[in-house]
Parts: C-alpha cells; sequence; structure tokens
C-alpha cells in the first residue's frame, strides 16, 4: 500500500503565525480534505508529520491537540477521507530533539511504524523544514504554494527535485495522474 506523508498546518488547514491553538481556529483549506478522501480511494495511506511546539511552549495542551485532530478526523470522516497516523513533535525550536523538523526523527519513526522504507515516498509540505525532513530519508519533495509556500519558494534552496503546486489537491491529481511520481 503506498504511502504519502503530509505537514498539517499550511497544507491541509490554514496556518497562523500565532498556533492552532483550538479546535474553532483549525479550518481546512478548500479542497485539501477532499485531497485526501481521493488518495484514500486509489489505495494510498495517509501520514501526517507535523511540529506542535505550542505543547512544550503551554500555549496548549495535549487534550486540546486531540480535540483538533479529531475535528480534523471528523471534518475528513464527512467526505470520505481518513489520517492513518498523525506522528507530531511536542518540543520548541530550541529543543535537541531529532523529531522537530527539519530534523527527520518523526519520518524515521513514521517508516518504523510502517514498516516501510521511505525512498521515494511522496511528502508534502509548505515550509523548507518540511522538505528537508522528507528528503533526508530519501522522500520526495513537494512544496505546496498555501501557508508558508509561496515565501518558501521565493526563499530559495530547495531540496533538489522539489515539485511545486498551488495547493493539495493539485499536488494529488498528478501524484494519481503520475502513478504515484509526482
Amino acid at each position: 500500500m503506498p504511502l504519502v506523508i503530509l505537514d498539517r498546518d499550511g497544507v491541509i488547514n490554514f496556518d497562523s503565525p500565532h498556533y492552532i491553538k483550538n479546535p474553532s481556529e483549525w479550518k481546512p483549506i478548500p479542497g485539501s480534505l477532499e485531497a485526501i478522501a481521493r488518495l484514500n480511494q486509489a489505495g494510498y495511506r495517509v501520514v501526517i508529520a507535523t511540529n506542535q511546539s505550542g505543547i512544550e511552549r503551554g500555549i496548549f495542551d495535549m487534550d486540546t491537540l486531540n480535540a483538533i485532530h479529531a475535528k480534523m478526523h471528523k471534518a475528513l470522516f464527512s467526505v470520505g477521507g481518513r489520517v492513518d497516523a498523525i506522528f507530531y513533535c511536542p518540543h520548541s525550536a530550541d529543543s535537541q530533539c531529532d523529531c522537530r523538523k527539519p530534523k527527520p526523527g518523526l519520518f524515521r519513526q513514521i517508516g518504523e511504524r510502517f514498516q516501510l522504507p521511505l525512498a521515494g515516498v511522496p511528502t508534502i509540505g509548505d515550509s523548507l523544514r518540511d522538505l528537508q525532513a522528507g528528503s533526508a530519508v530519501g522522500c520526495r519533495p513537494i512544496l505546496v504554494l498555501t501557508g508558508k509556500g509561496e515565501k518558501t519558494r521565493a526563499d530559495g534552496n530547495l531540496p533538489t527535485n522539489t515539485r511545486v503546486f498551488p495547493d493539495l489537491s493539485s499536488a494529488v491529481d498528478t501524484l494519481l495522474t503520475e502513478g504515484g511520481s509526482a
């Protein structure tokens, strides 16, 4: 079963410079939930890898993060989609952990959990650190221009072979049309 790894904020839902701190702030980007459902219908596992430093910073707690994810799961279910797993880093940027993107720890955890090599697995993000973390384990980087994507593209220094799409929906359309080679 093929796998796709997505960032959450700025890819699936609108991002905020002040964090998504509660379920009412979680709002899907138009077409993103349906794109995940199309991946599911085509036989893909969809996994999220997300930095959530608001936990360590005390901005929100685990119950709140779980409530945000419950809202996302419910919204996905309503359009026939699902996420198979969510991997998150609760640590702040000054942490020495290996799980905070751009470090590849979350991706290694995903590979171990699903017992899959990640070489060639598409990873879709809106920030350089999303792409760097995936590239470090051999994933194929895909940048979407939602969230921080426009700024990320303008800043340059994208990993080699990064493909760029306006949003998750268009990235998924190409991924499915090209048989996984977006």
